[in-house]
């Protein structure tokens, strides 16, 4: 079987700078192209309240978690600490991403728009469901109450593997999202199609597959926190 690659650059500042990007480029996208954001409505607009949605998703999916995934990689200090810091960061994310839920479910029930129809919410719903019933199924095993040394040891190995799945599933989700409302703005004739918005979003769709496909290099690489990635969060 082959061996994971061994990375011979800075990987984790190059994930934490593109995380940050990916964040401030959303934020960028919803605040200079799209009128910012709120999280009440009035009659005349009801976009800010959309633009929340794939802001949080975004920062809380894609970005914190990511940092969470890593932790045990890049967080100095005690094992415990380090698992302490994982369900702490992907605990911001859910509730991050429970308020995007909200947001976009209340968009839709005002402008009497049809939930859930397209692929683009099919996926995102699943990365939510997926991502919510991972972080419980970590917390009662690895931190509260804690399950048995061996139950730890089975479960561990499909924790990780669902760990990088979800955020694989987060950055397609994302990807989609982006592409579904670059189309819905284009054949509504809000943007056109080498319009500055389109291409910004475009690229925004890019940055998320370079910073997905690093994050997952980061995690399978040999490397400083291997032993704490793999045997401390079952300790």
């Amino acid at each position: 079987m082959a061996a994971a690659p061994a990375v011979r650059f800075p990987v984790f500042g190059i994930v934490r700078l593109l995380g940050l990007a990916a964040a401030a480029g959303i934020l960028f996208w919803a605040v200079h192209y799209r009128g910012g954001m709120a999280l009440s409505t009035d009659e005349e607009s009801k976009l800010p309240i959309f633009n929340v949605h794939p802001v949080l998703m975004l920062i809380g999916l894609v970005a914190l978690n990511g940092e969470a995934l890593l932790a045990y990689k890049t967080v100095p200090g005690t094992k415990k600490l380090k698992k302490l810091v994982h369900l702490a960061l992907q605990f911001l994310s859910m509730f991050l991403c429970l308020i995007g839920l909200w947001a976009v479910w209340k968009f839709h029930d005002e402008r009497k728009i049809d939930h859930l129809y397209t692929l683009h919410s099919w996926l995102g719903l699943t990365c939510i469901i997926f991502f919510s019933l991972q972080w419980a199924t970590g917390y009662w095993t690895f931190w509260y109450p804690g399950g048995s040394r061996s139950g730890r040891a089975s479960l561990l190995p499909w924790h990780v593997f669902f760990g990088i799945f979800i955020y694989v599933l987060a950055i397609v989700t994302s990807v989609s999202g982006l592409l579904e409302k670059s189309i819905f703005m284009q054949s509504a004739k809000m943007i056109g199609r080498f319009s500055t918005e389109a291409m910004f979003m475009n690229s925004l769709g890019m940055l998320l597959l370079v910073l997905g496909a690093l994050v997952i290099l980061a995690i399978v690489s040999p490397g400083p926190g291997k032993i704490d990635t793999y045997r401390g969060s079952s300790e």
